[in-house]
């Protein structure tokens, strides 16, 4: 194994910032399709950025959007098919992140490499530089290497990436396909009963919309069919289990949610574990010491171990990842809670050379 990526500011805090200490430049593209051709910017924009008022999208169309010609607009300046609409925003401060990852297996096709715990793989509201995406881009340069499935931010281990589009594109059918095979250790609450491998077949799709935490997954008889094989591979403490996790199907949070579902969660999931309140707390004000000493690890303890897939050129491979520092840990301890630890202290190992 071998580092790939680099670190920006030493823990990418001040990544939004250029070399002059200036907020950098956000550019985001919007392309007009056929239902919007025709109508007002604001009014396009709107329901392409809803959760931002109408007042305030013509605000910032007077100084931050633009057409790809570079012509200024106004909000109520007629938006045409296929032109491509610009929103320039500067950076906002972001969250501290990991921003370098171990490559498990590279060739000049592909890449497996070991995503750390607490690194996005994509943008979000809070990420746009310190997300793997991006430190793909600075290390390889254009083209950046195309990321080939999905892992949560939390989550570790096994994450396939390939050097061209043609080959990211035979590696997502394989997805698709399932002809790829994912194995993943995950810590829970509970002493859960699966000695021999155990079927979970609970269809699941995203909560009730009118709910107050809408991102979660749950059990729905009109939700699509979801499978994950389960065994314990071993109970560290009483009341915890290690799991053994190999999701057949692939839904959103396949895992989490299943694990959830059963009464087992896992251990440092915010939002499967603790509550509606408990997860709202951590989005408002982060790690708390009282939400720190609740969730037990400051992120989930889901590590994707193990990824068998068939390479474009050298049949089927499977590449391993040992379980991370923070999880063994954990376990080693008889999973108990470390009252003076440093609620960044996962953090801060992963920023460390």
């Amino acid at each position: 194994m071998w580092y790939r990526g680099q670190m920006s500011r030493e823990d990418g805090v001040d990544i939004h910032l250029d070399q002059n200490g200036v907020p950098r430049v956000i550019p985001r593209t919007i392309v007009v399709d056929e239902r919007a051709a025709g109508s007002r910017l604001d009014q396009f924009l709107t329901t392409k950025i809803p959760r931002i008022s109408r007042t305030r999208i013509q605000s910032i169309i007077k100084s931050h959007v633009r057409r790809d010609s570079g012509r200024a607009l106004r909000p109520a300046s007629r938006v045409e098919l296929g032109e491509e609409i610009v929103i320039e925003l500067p950076a906002r401060p972001e969250p501290p992140c990991p921003r370098r990852f171990t490559s498990l297996y590279e060739d000049e096709l592909l890449m497996v490499l070991d995503k750390p715990a607490g690194l996005p793989v994509h943008a979000t509201a809070k990420f746009y530089f310190n997300t793997l995406t991006r430190v793909l881009l600075e290390h390889y340069g254009e083209p950046p290497p195309q990321i080939c499935h999905r892992l949560d931010m939390e989550t570790s281990g096994c994450l396939l990436v390939a050097f061209t589009k043609p080959i990211a594109a035979q590696l997502k059918q394989a997805f698709a396909k399932k002809q790829t095979k994912k194995t993943y250790f995950a810590i829970v609450h509970g002493d859960a009963p699966w000695d021999e491998e155990y079927s979970i077949d609970l269809p699941i799709g995203l909560v009730d919309p009118d709910k107050p935490i809408t991102i979660r997954m749950t059990v729905r008889e009109d939700a699509p069919p979801a499978q994950t094989l389960v065994r314990v591979l071993g109970r560290p403490a009483p009341g915890y289990s290690l799991v053994q996790c190999k999701p057949v199907s692939g839904r959103q949070h396949q895992i989490r949610a299943h694990l959830a579902a059963l009464g087992f969660p896992i251990v440092g999931d915010k939002l499967y574990g603790h509550g509606d309140d408990a997860f709202r707390e951590f989005c408002d004000s982060g790690l708390t010491p009282e939400t720190r000493r609740q969730f037990e690890l400051p992120r989930h303890a889901l590590h994707a171990t193990e990824l068998s897939f068939p390479h474009p050129s050298k049949g089927m491979m499977t590449i391993t990842c040992p379980m991370p520092e923070d999880m063994r840990a954990f376990m080693e301890r008889g999973c108990v809670y470390e009252d003076e630890q440093d609620d960044d202290a996962w953090l801060e190992d992963l920023l460390e050379d």
